[in-house]
């Protein structure tokens, strides 16, 4: 059993590249995750389930939207609920978009600070 066996772990923006990695070595040490993020779904599933597969782990998925808060809240209550305890946070989930500041788009800033920022304050 790894250092990390009866924890459970949620993990924002893990549904590929650092945040899965991040994902797969909590579940490599034994937690159960929750992963989260955007993308296909049915490369989601196999992730998840080879998380579970792999590491003899339960893997769950949310898709909840880091941009609104009433979703992250309620993806914090579900992995509470469903693993009985939520245990490591890790609030990996962020975006970026590079352009002069006088041609920067209002609704690509309002997107930063609400997933880069609230999201965290809201979980």
């Amino acid at each position: 059993m790894g250092s990390l066996s009866s924890k459970n772990a949620l993990v924002t923006g893990s549904t590929s590249g650092i945040g899965l990695a991040i994902a797969r070595a909590f579940a490599d040490e034994g937690a159960n995750v929750t992963i989260n993020g955007l993308g296909d779904a049915a490369a989601i599933e196999q992730e998840r389930a080879g998380i579970e597969k792999d590491f003899g782990v339960k893997c769950r998925y949310s898709g909840a939207n880091m941009m609104e808060g009433a979703a992250v809240s309620a993806m914090i209550h579900e992995a509470e609920e469903a693993f009985g305890s939520l245990d490591i946070l890790v609030n990996n989930a962020g975006i970026q978009h590079v352009a002069p500041i006088e041609e920067f788009p209002d609704d690509k800033w309002e997107a930063i600070i609400r997933i880069n920022l609230l999201a965290a304050f809201y979980a």
